[in-house]
């Protein structure tokens, strides 16, 4: 006996690639959604918000960057189903040192229900080797104790810092205050004549918008924090487009 044929479902919408982020406080998070538009309508970057202090401490970094505070911030971005979430504060992953950096993105994804998670550190030193960069300049805006341990994480990574200047602001609002023409600045006078990159390692300021015309000006890739972290979110979540607007890292075949 021949059955009628099913008739079609109704047509399915491919649902978008979601990387979620963990976001320490307030001052450059507009970055994402300029990212997730920049991007297209194929990926979702929700961020969620954790909460304490903002200054550029070692001992406050430690504390901002701690388990329980990463833990609520996981529970946070659950209803969003992410495929992979990020801890997207360079210098409260860093400060723990290496391996201390491993143990915090470790936990995390336990926290998570075991996603694939990392860190802004981490993805500094994978977007350095996506795009084989060795030696780079360092354009700061922590104080220099605090600066100087992520060039140590960087060598840790196989990332040779050329030269590194640090602009001793204390907080994270305060270099979200920054005008562009000051980013601008802040990342063109950094440089090095020898290095092949010049990294900006401070989610807390605002840089998408000025990656490409950074790079214009320096005729080098520059990578920037929340440019790495948007990159690394979706690389764990499983694609990393190739788009316009968000620098060198986003051309690379395989991107």
């Amino acid at each position: 006996m021949t059955g009628t044929p099913a008739s079609p479902g109704p047509e399915t919408t491919a649902k978008p690639l979601v990387a979620g982020f963990i976001y320490p406080d307030h001052a450059a998070e507009d970055d994402y959604p300029l990212a997730e538009k920049l991007l297209g309508g194929d990926v979702a970057l929700p961020v969620e918000h954790i909460y304490g202090t903002d200054l550029h401490a070692v001992a406050e970094l430690l504390d901002l960057g701690s388990p329980a505070r990463l833990a609520e911030g996981a529970a946070l971005l659950a209803p969003h189903n992410p495929a992979a979430v990020v801890w997207a504060c360079t210098s409260g992953s860093f400060v723990y040192g290496w391996d201390g950096a491993a143990e915090q993105v470790a936990k995390l994804s336990a926290a998570a229900g075991g996603l694939p998670a990392s860190s802004t550190s981490f993805a500094f030193v994978r977007a350095a080797a996506a795009l084989g960069l060795r030696k780079v300049a360092v354009a700061a805006s922590y104080p220099d104790d605090v600066s100087t341990l992520f060039v140590e994480f960087l060598g840790r990574g196989g990332v040779e810092v050329l030269s590194m200047s640090a602009a001793d602001i204390d907080t994270a609002a305060e270099v979200g205050e920054l005008s562009p023409d000051a980013v601008v600045e802040l990342i063109v006078s950094r440089d090095h004549p020898e290095a092949d990159a010049v990294l900006v390692p401070d989610t807390a300021m605002r840089t998408l918008s000025l990656i490409d015309t950074v790079e214009q000006r320096l005729g080098k890739p520059v990578l920037t924090a929340n440019q790495v972290t948007v990159w690394e979110g979706l690389r764990l979540a499983g694609a990393t487009p190739r788009v316009q607007g968000l620098g060198a890292l986003f051309h690379q075949e395989g991107a």
